[in-house]
């Protein structure tokens, strides 16, 4: 059957005027959301691009006047790394060293404990379920903070203060992490699944690996990124726990430089504020690595989440 030349030039119109009369409200809604986006994108980078332009000052560039958002006539990126692995006896190499210990033992250990912990307590029914669970509750409310000194006083009495175990076991409870593990697998873990594994003659061990844990590679991964960073920004517990300087993390270490620096202006005729600056830096690029790395597995996590 022939189309009239009517049909070809008025059926068309009708739908685009409709489409774009029902899109053109939403695109305009959407105008408030992306400038309140881009206001705190640049709140959120300033501060790492100030670290960016000041870590290739050299000590008179960062006092001398400038702009501090912008970069000096000389880039001192070279001379600066220099300083800051060779000062002390490359002593913030040490810091970063100590940093990176702390944070893989602390942040895997962290994990381990809060995927067993977050499992047991959304599959499995126990004497004492609800009660230990709003224990837990209750200890995700408390900070950490508060916690430093009766821990110094535990730690004192069994003689593992100024240790590296005085730093990395405080870490491995991660109340929150155990919350996160329990709400997630709740949902992405269907019991349906278990117990066909279980039919099949799979233990429960198995059935964990196997079933369970490919589906809580999401939780898994955020849990592990966040303890790290928690473990790497740890900075009261060391500084409590630790007088050795050699175990000192890459925080405390560059703390105890900027308190030196404030409170002598220099160190032995050279000034610390410079290296200051390009190792708080310097600081930040392994989480930056760390979350760029462990991107992929989000997304890989969450395609197989999706699968019921």
């Amino acid at each position: 059957m022939s189309v009239t030349p009517i049909e070809r030039t008025g059926a068309p119109r009708k739908p685009r005027r409709t489409i774009e009369r029902r899109t053109t409200p939403r695109t305009r809604g959407r105008v408030p959301l992306n400038i309140v986006l881009a206001l705190l994108m640049i709140y959120f980078l300033v501060p790492f691009w100030w670290l960016i332009v000041n870590s290739s000052k050299s000590s008179a560039g960062l006092f001398g006047g400038g702009s501090s958002l912008w970069f000096a006539d000389d880039i001192n990126y070279i001379p600066n790394l220099i300083d800051l692995f060779t000062y002390g006896g490359g002593i913030y190499g040490r810091w970063l060293a100590n940093s990176a210990l702390y944070a893989i033992v602390g942040g895997l250990g962290a994990t381990v404990l809060a995927v067993l912990a977050g499992y047991g307590f959304a599959k499995y029914r126990f004497a004492g379920r609800r009660l230990a669970f709003a224990i837990l509750l209750g200890s995700v409310m408390v900070p950490t903070t508060a916690l430093v000194i009766p821990t110094f006083v535990l730690f004192a009495q069994v003689g593992w203060t100024n240790t590296i175990w005085a730093v990395i076991f405080p870490t491995l409870l991660n109340p929150f992490g155990v919350y996160l593990m329990n709400v997630y697998a709740r949902d992405a873990v269907p019991d349906e699944l278990l117990d066909a594994a279980r039919v099949d003659g799979a233990g429960e061990f198995r059935s964990f690996w196997v079933v369970a844990l490919p589906l809580l590679r999401p939780a898994i991964v955020t849990v592990l990124l966040l303890s790290v960073v928690a473990s790497w920004n740890n900075y009261f517990l060391p500084l409590v726990m630790l007088s050795d300087n050699r175990l000192f993390p890459v925080t405390v270490g560059i703390g105890l430089w900027q308190s030196t620096a404030s409170t002598y202006g220099a160190a032995g005729g050279q000034s610390l504020w410079s290296i200051i600056v390009l190792g708080s830096l310097v600081s930040v690029i392994p989480l930056i690595i760390a979350f760029l790395g462990l991107q992929k597995y989000w997304r890989g996590g969450l395609a197989i989440g999706s699968l019921k």
